[in-house]
């Protein structure tokens, strides 16, 4: 059935297309193909056309006509790029993990100390020295050594991270 419907409607289809393409500014071959598609979609929802020749004459035409419609612009509020999205906050929440677990394996009082500063209560010099029980004017250096240790942990980490991508 099929077939005979497709070699039916070749050389209709080639005849049409050739008069409606130039109009429309569409390839040819373009045209022909789409139409195909179309008959291909006509047959998987609703079975062969009643009218095959009328029905090939009123899609060529409708084909052709969509090609040639102007582009509209998009009407629509563009994305909210100041929000991160969905990935972007994926990436964080490993980022976060990834340097959680390497403050809790360092020495010493570093993994206490690095947490409170990393607290979301957003602490002060003073309020984590009295916290960890140190002296507020040594926090500074004591800092600056864990900074050190993370550094020297999380290095291989990121090198290895970053040959892959």
């Amino acid at each position: 059935m099929t077939d005979d419907l497709v070699s039916v409607l070749r050389p209709l289809l080639t005849a049409e297309v050739r008069a409606e393409a130039p109009a429309s500014g569409v390839e040819p071959a373009d045209l022909e193909q789409t139409v195909w598609l179309r008959l291909l979609e006509q047959l998987d929802t609703a079975g062969p056309p009643a009218d095959p020749p009328g029905w090939l004459r009123e899609t060529v035409a409708t084909e052709a006509r969509r090609a040639t419609r102007p582009e509209r612009p998009y009407d629509a509020e563009p994305a909210d790029l100041t929000t991160p999205g969905p990935e972007h906050l994926a990436l964080l929440t490993a980022r976060r993990r990834t340097l959680r677990a390497a403050v809790r394996r360092l020495p010493g009082r570093c993994p206490r100390l690095l947490e409170a500063m990393l607290s979301p209560r957003d602490l002060t010099y003073r309020e984590i020295a009295g916290e960890l029980g140190i002296s507020q004017g040594s926090l500074g250096p004591e800092r600056a050594k864990c900074l050190g240790c993370l550094r020297r942990l999380l290095a291989p980490e990121v090198a290895a991270r970053e040959a892959r991508g």
